[in-house]
């Protein structure tokens, strides 16, 4: 309907009061943290707030041990390696994260500067975007974007549209109450802010802008702080009061035990001499503190920040721009997967499903008989449109205008038929275009196909049909197939034409409908948003994977019923139970919800709060939810989710408030993410399988000194390169690992699992022990015999000096070296059963593609060759015999061999 009247506008004066009393129409954007507060945060690691503690009792010790006179200034070695390891873990992660968020800023650029037509001081001038102000007459045109919210004055052919907003691509939009669709998610004589302009044209009165407008209000929502702990953070403080409470038992244990023993030894309090004794507490005191030290893995934060990294930059390969780091890992940990569906299920582009097309010779008495069938039928596609083909990208054919008439245009370019030509050619004699109350477009051509005019009608395939006097096939027949395809939510289209005959003077179009016409019907088409051809199988494997997935959409019921059925989550015989509307969850209080919401597949007629209700219900049900979704509409619950998805191609809003972005727009590029989650989880946990067996040999180590009386055979500088640079390149060993795909045959980890399980605890616990007898063999056996090369090695020496605890010769430089070079490779044929754990299978298998594990293993080996040939003093080591370092590699490669039969049997 189209109702003119001599608009005004707004005068200046109204212009600068009506925008102080509203405000600008541009989006308060968030406020974003400074550069050093985002560093400071990575500080609020549970690990490394642990380094922070063990930093402080570090300096501590140093300082006591230097300024009394017992230590050289090399004693402040430790705190600087701790200080170092603090400093890489958090600068890495920063950086990387840094990184990501200026390839997302360029990604995600905005331009208010889009000039608008408006009626001002009685003339249609052209205004910027942000210069609207409420109370502005606004014309709409087609491809135009809405800049505000406003109540429709004139609406000619109106449709806009919404899929930002409400998931759905097309709303019909009109003036007329008797018209108005009662179960719309906004009014049909609205326009909204950040819509399209889909065909037709109008004008509106502006209500509402910026902040104010819907979409205003989505992108405040989508800025509220929801964030919620990641399933890795919480197991990582489990991890971090797991180590914190260990360390302090086992030191208490120490100053116990020492002071239990000292007094012993004294002989009881009364005779204790109670000078010596201070010194001996504060020694103990030392002993302890020392243990806590070593007892904190300086090097997991590290290793957790290089292989969230690392995965960041390999999952960039496979179209996910990972902006936070911590998502790279949390999809591995979803449990549901919230997905929209324009767009993100479907390829948000209308094509034609299917053409049943009649033979226009069939018709018995038609008056319209030609040879030219399927011409006819390209050419009335061409020209009774309005939308038109954009090629500049040759790759991705994009309709521009109304999308069910671009629909048919992409069907003529599948067919290598160009409608431009025939739409150039054909001049047009008069055109009805179409509007909501004809329901139909016809359009009188001068055809050079037949010589002659000829009139096309398309529309609802209904009236169309009514209005055909020539009909191949039983009228039930047609509305049967009609009714087939509208069940499957696909859009349909009737055509019919006449042929006008020379000299033929009727009138066929008159006062705004057809007339006196003998049209012949040609068929229906029936069009469709289609989904994406990878999207079932994406679905399948998260199902599989024991992810729910959920379909959560502005679209009609049976357009999400629909959907869901074709990509394998509805079923023909699903419950009505599993399914809910926007309006029904709105009047539903939480706990009713809670009772349904694990098993609802399909929210339909959703508005944008409703996706975050329902992301919150969830996460109130321990789930970890990940929600999809391109829109405006989406963000609230992006920004909600534990991990938000936004598309390439979708809104700004939806891309500012996710944490991975969707480069191709793909599900099974989400899918991907969850192989990629899972993959990084299992390497984690492997390198802290590593790197606590390491943690654990050394702690048993200064507690079993501790009792013996015996310094450490390890230094500082020593355990500093285990623990840094030799677990860094652990760490960046099992972080190059390829994605498993088996992961994908499991279930979600719960939220409340331990990230160390128990077959972690019992290889930690055993393998540790066994490093332990043998390391504490090896020292005995060194200390009751002079070695200068392991080739003096006698078995029945080793074992006659284990039980031996008299002070013996004490240690050599060389054999300190060779010690530490045994604690060394037993470490790194460990890393190859840490690499295998979890796999049950060889740590040789695939290792075609573990080119990157074996090449850092490599630089492990020839950096401890480094070290102890050349590392001196500053290493307490000296250079060892080829042969040793043979029968080293050799024999401490038994841990591997060890775990390969394990791993047989």
């Amino acid at each position: 309907m189209q109702q003119n009247h001599h608009h005004t506008g707004l005068t200046d004066a109204q212009v600068l009061e009506s925008r102080k009393k509203h405000g600008e129409n541009i989006l308060t954007p968030p406020a974003k943290e400074p550069l050093w507060k985002q560093f400071i945060e990575k500080f609020t690691d549970p690990i490394i707030i642990i380094l922070l503690i063990a930093l402080a009792l570090s300096v501590g010790v140093a300082c006591y041990e230097y300024f009394s006179g017992h230590a050289a200034a090399s004693i402040f070695l430790e705190p600087a390696g701790i200080m170092v390891a603090i400093v890489l873990a958090t600068v890495v992660g920063f950086l990387f994260e840094l990184s990501a968020n200026k390839k997302f800023d360029i990604l995600n650029k905005v331009n208010d500067d889009t000039l608008v037509k408006v009626i001002r001081n009685e003339n249609i001038c052209q205004i910027t975007k942000k210069e609207v102000v409420v109370g502005d007459i606004m014309l709409l045109e087609t491809g135009e974007e809405v800049p505000a919210d406003g109540e429709l004055l004139e609406a000619v052919s109106l449709q806009i549209n919404e899929s930002t907003l409400t998931g759905e691509p097309v709303i019909k939009k009109t003036i007329n109450p008797a018209d108005f669709d009662k179960e719309a998610t906004y009014p049909s004589n609205h326009a909204l802010k950040g819509t399209t302009v889909a065909d037709g044209h109008g004008m509106m009165q502006v209500l509402k802008v910026g902040d104010a407008t819907e979409y205003g209000k989505v992108y405040e929502g989508a800025q509220i702080d929801s964030s919620v702990e990641t399933p890795l953070n919480q197991q990582l403080d489990k991890l971090a009061d797991l180590i914190t409470k260990a360390s302090y038992v086992i030191a208490s244990l120490i100053i116990a035990g020492r002071l239990i023993g000292y007094f012993v030894e004294a002989g009881g309090l009364q005779v204790a001499d109670w000078v010596q004794f201070g010194g001996y507490v504060l020694n103990t005191v030392m002993i302890a503190v020392t243990l806590i030290v070593v007892a904190v893995p300086e090097g997991l934060p590290m290793a957790i920040t290089l292989s969230l990294a690392l995965s960041m930059k390999r999952m960039l390969s496979t179209n996910n721009l990972v902006r936070k780091m911590h998502a790279c890992e949390t999809m591995g940990a979803a449990t549901v997967i919230c997905t929209d569906k324009t767009g993100t299920l479907t390829q948000n582009q209308m094509k034609v499903w299917n053409c049943d097309f009649y033979d226009l010779n069939d018709y018995p008495d038609n008056k319209n008989q030609t040879n030219h069938s399927s011409d006819i039928i390209y050419e009335g596609i061409a020209v009774n449109s309005t939308a038109y083909l954009d090629y500049s990208d040759k790759s991705k054919i994009r309709a521009l205008g109304n999308p069910t008439e671009g629909a048919l245009l992409l069907w003529l370019h599948d067919k290598e038929i160009n409608y431009l030509p025939l739409r150039e050619n054909a001049e047009v004699v008069e055109q009805l275009t179409f509007s909501t109350e004809r329901k139909y477009m016809a359009t009188i051509v001068r055809s050079p196909l037949l010589g002659k005019k000829v009139l096309y009608v398309k529309g609802a395939p209904e009236i169309v049909l009514e209005l055909s006097k020539n009909i191949p096939a039983k009228k039930e027949d047609i509305h049967a197939q009609l009714f087939n395809y509208q069940n499957k939510a696909m859009r349909t289209l009737g055509f019919a034409f006449q042929i006008i005959e020379d000299g033929d003077k009727t009138l066929y179009i008159h006062e705004g409908k057809l007339q006196n016409t003998n049209l012949s019907f040609v068929g229906i088409v029936a069009i469709s948003d289609p989904i994406r051809v990878e999207v079932p199988d994406a679905v399948k494997t998260c199902l599989n994977a024991g992810i729910g997935v959920k379909i959560v959409t502005g679209d009609t019921p049976g357009t999400a019923k629909e959907i869901g059925r074709q990509i394998g989550l509805w079923q023909d015989d699903e419950p009505e139970i599993h399914h809910l509307t926007g309006t029904e969850f709105a009047a539903m209080d939480d706990k009713t919800l809670l009772e349904r919401i694990l098993n609802l597949k399909i929210l339909s007629r959703a508005r944008p709060m409703d996706k975050q209700r329902l992301v919150q219900l969830l996460q109130s049900k321990n789930q970890v939810v990940a929600v999809t979704g391109d829109g405006t509409n989406d963000a609230p619950a992006l920004n909600a989710a534990q991990v938000g998805l936004s598309m390439g191609d979708g809104t700004s809003v939806a891309k500012e408030a996710s944490d991975i972005t969707i480069l191709d727009n793909s599900f099974s590029s989400i899918s991907r993410a969850v192989l990629w989650g899972r993959s990084l989880y299992q390497n984690i946990q492997r390198f802290i399988l590593f790197q606590l067996t390491i943690n654990v040999v050394a702690c048993l180590i200064v507690l079993i000194g501790a009792f013996l009386g015996t310094e450490s055979p390890l230094t500082v500088t020593q355990m500093l390169w285990v623990n840094l640079i030799m677990d860094t390149f652990a760490a960046l060993a099992l972080a190059s690992l390829p994605p498993n795909k088996k992961v994908m045959n499991d279930k979600p980890r719960k939220t409340t699992d331990h990230i160390i399980n128990r077959g972690m605890a019992k290889n930690i616990l055993g393998a540790g022990v066994f490093f332990v007898v043998l390391l504490f063999g090896v020292l005995q056996y060194f200390k009751h015999a002079d070695i200068s090369s392991l080739r003096q090695f006698n078995l029945v020496d080793f074992g006659s000096s284990f039980f031996n605890f008299s002070k013996g010769n004490g240690l050599s430089p060389y054999e300190l070296s060779l010690f530490f070079s045994i604690f060394v490779l037993l470490q790194f044929w460990n890393m190859f059963n840490a690499k295998a754990f979890m796999s049950n299978k060889s740590a040789f298998a695939v290792l075609n593609q573990c080119k990157g594990f074996l090449a850092v293993a490599f630089v492990i080996l020839i950096g401890q060759w480094l070290i102890v040939t050349i590392g001196g003093e500053m290493f307490n080591v000296v250079p060892l015999k080829f042969a040793d370092w043979g029968i080293i590699i050799g024999g401490s490669s038994l841990v591997l061999w060890i775990g390969e039969a394990r791993r047989m049997f």
